[in-house]
Order: structure tokens, then sequence, then C-alpha cells
């Protein structure tokens, strides 16, 4: 193995950044975190650990690379990368990509590999000091209703015209149903249009049913819904995909069937015989989750069905993760919690729900994703036009690599569950 990196007291590094980095912008990116010498020295000492046992190969600032299978990896700063990592764990390591400090030539591949081995990355005796470095989630992205407001709009309210340039026509943001793999983009649509159509008849939804969406997307399920001869209540937080669903409803003539509200969930009044919310319990918050449920069960009609596809995790990651604040939390989903299935089925049957119908799908996921993300690559170019800059593309790219080597290394599922009152037949 290579010596260990040096880390001089100034703790300043001394590599110029390999990509522009705007520090107004991306302050945390910007500025290599004053990490002590120790603790830059600990977090060198597990990643060569686990180098040593995990099918990488890693290049540290030019010396001979270690390991002899796997992608390989290019630490272009060695030093400024353990000091993001000796400060800020994961964090780190995502704003270290974001940053330009290291580069592979399969972002996937290195992901699926640390997702597969995430529970033993760090030596078991280190792993009860978590609570000593792991940073806890700030105030501010609790999920009260201010707070989910803020949360949802830090995403969904980026640019329609972004989501576009990766997403199908449908304008779908959740995981698709194919036919077979590997999947090819022309038959994205479709698969997606699968997918709604299996939700929606998991719900039994037809002539004159009172659907409830939560989280209204795009608008491409209530349209599906509202062709069905459903009445549809599909509520938003986010105000640029309201009024991109609004002026799609209009456009197709279903005005007369379709509201959509900018609203809250738990501000959502009436009864409905059938309730649909896909990918959304992900942003409600575990603090959340018993007004959640209770708010399906108390807003659906005798008789009537729930559906919820969620992105789930094992359960005893939940239990060990679900205080800890990520690089997910900080740049992409603040103040949201993948929940188990386990949690999920807890939490409904607190609020007097039962589950009827489980069905996963987690490869779909990956493939859904992978197809987004060589569309954002093709598209960088359009990304910047829209005045994204070149940390956003890094961090969106790692965003959905990430997300997709969750799934390839079945860290990450996606089951579609359907919830009845208990006691109902």
């Amino acid at each position: 193995m290579k010596a260990a990196v040096s880390y001089p007291d100034d703790r300043s590094t001394t590599s110029a950044p390999r990509v522009r980095v705007d520090a107004s912008r991306w302050p945390d990116v910007a500025r290599v975190p004053r990490s002590s010498p120790v603790r830059a020295r600990v977090a060198e000492w597990i990643v060569r650990r686990a180098l040593d046992r995990l099918p990488l190969r890693v290049e540290l600032g030019g010396a001979p690379h270690t390991g002899d299978q796997g992608p390989l990896v290019t630490v272009h700063d060695p030093q400024a990368f353990f000091r993001r990592l000796g400060t800020d764990g994961l964090i780190g390591f995502g704003e270290s990509y974001m940053a330009g400090e290291w580069d592979t030539e399969d972002l996937v591949d290195v992901l699926t590999v640390l997702a597969a081995n995430v529970a033993s990355l760090v030596p078991r005796p280190l792993q009860s000091l978590r609570g000593l470095w792991a940073r806890r989630h700030p105030a501010p992205q609790r999920n009260t209703l201010h707070g989910a407001r803020a949360n949802i709009s830090r995403h969904y309210d980026l640019s329609n015209d972004l989501f576009a340039l990766f997403l199908d026509e449908t304008m779908t943001y959740s995981a698709a149903v194919f036919r077979g793999f590997p999947a090819q983009w022309p038959k994205l649509a479709d698969a997606q249009h699968r997918k709604i159509d299996r939700l929606l008849d998991l719900a039994q939804v037809g002539e004159g049913t009172r659907l409830l969406e939560i989280g209204t997307g795009w608008g491409e399920l209530a349209l599906r819904a509202a062709e069905r001869g459903a009445r549809v209540k599909t509520v938003t937080l986010s105000r640029e995909q309201r009024a991109y669903a609004i002026g799609r409803i209009e456009a197709t003539g279903h005005a007369d069937r379709v509201s959509v509200e900018l609203c809250d969930y738990r501000q959502v009044t009436g009864d409905f015989d059938a309730i649909v919310s896909v990918e959304m319990i992900e942003a409600v918050g575990e603090e959340y989750w018993p007004v959640y449920f209770d708010t399906l069960s108390g807003r659906l009609a005798p008789g009537g069905r729930i559906v919820l596809q969620a992105i789930t995790m094992p359960h005893e990651r939940m239990l060990a993760t679900r205080d800890t604040y990520t690089w997910i939390h900080k740049y992409i989903f603040p103040g949201g919690l993948i929940p188990s299935v386990e949690a999920v089925d807890q939490a409904a049957r607190a609020a007097g729900l039962a589950t009827v119908h489980d069905d996963a799908y987690g490869a779909h996921y990956a493939e859904t994703l992978r197809l987004w993300r060589e569309r954002f690559n093709a598209q960088r170019e359009q990304v910047a036009a829209l005045g994204f800059d070149a940390v956003f593309a890094r961090m969106w790219e790692f965003y959905l690599a990430y997300s997709e080597a969750g799934f390839r290394a079945r860290y990450l599922d996606v089951h579609q569950i359907v919830l009845a009152k208990a006691g109902a037949r």
C-alpha cells in the first residue's frame, strides 16, 4: 500500500480545483473543511482497509492504483478527499465528487460496490461511535406545514424544463414497469403507463370513482384516472408541478374531472373511494408518519382502497440511519426518510389499516434510473443552457447514479402496497 497522505498544519488543500465552483452557491464544495489531521488519517485508514477487500481499483494522487479488479477510482486530490471524509463522512464523499476531486470510469459500478457493503465499510467497534460524528437533521428541515412546502420546493421547483430534459413525454418521475430487460428509452413511456395502470387497477379506479392523489407530479396519473371516468382531486406542494399539470389537464379536456390543488396532505378534506400516493411517503419524515396514515385512513370511504408506491430499505438499516443527516438530505431531498416495509406496516396498523397486497420490483427502478441518468448526461449542454452549472450537473449525476446503485445492490427496493380499513372485506 502507498504511504499515508501527509496533512500539513495549515489545513489547506494544495491542489487547484478541477471544477469551477461558485463559492456563493456551493460554499461547502468550494471550501475544503478544516478537518483535524487525526480525523483525516482515521478516514484514510478506513478507506484503505475497505480497499483491501472490495472489488475496486483506486489511484491516489497519481500513485500506482491499488487492487486488481473492479472499476478504477482516480482521486486527484487525496488530501482534500480524506479531509472531507474525516469531517463529514459520506456527505464529504459526495461533495468531493461535486468538486471534481475524484472521478471514475463507471460511477454506478463504484457506488454499487459501496452500497452492497455499506453495513461493513466502517469497522464494527467504530460504528458504535456513530453518534459522536454523524450529523443530525437541521431543525428547519422538519416537515411542518411550512417546512414541508420549503423541502418540496427545493427539489421539484428547480425547473420543469430541467426535468423534461431527462424524463419521457409522460413526465413521470417514479419507477416504471418494463416487459423485459435491458430497458430501452423508446419503451419508457409505455412502461410508465403500465405502472400507472397497475396502480389504478389495484385501487379499483373506474367510472365515477372519487380518487384522491397525494403528490401530483406532472399530472400523468390524474389524466389516466380521468380517462377511466374517475373524478380526481390531486394535491401537491410544488407550484411548478401544479402549473404544468393544470396546463396538461386543460389541454386534454379533463378540467371538469380533475382539480389540482396546492395543498398539504394534512389539509385535505372529504371522503374518497380510492387514494393513490406514488413515492411520496419518502418525503413525509418519520415524525409525521402517524399523521400521514391517520389522514389516509380518515379520508378513505368505507370499502375503499389506498395504494402506495414506496421506495424502501431494510428495516435494520432504517433504524441504524434514520437520525443521520446525509448527502441526499443536504443536496437532493431535504427532510425525507426512506421507510422499511415493516415501518409502513406498523404505521398503517396504528391508523386502523391493513395490508392486503404487496408487490416489489426494485430491478425495474434500477433500469428506470439508468435511462434517466443516460439521458441527463447526454443533455449536459441543455442543462447548462438552463443556467445550471458544472457542480450542479455533477451533483445530479451523482444522485441518479447513487440511487441506481442502491437498487442494483438491493439496498433499496420499491413496493406497490394496497391498504384497506382493518376488518374490511
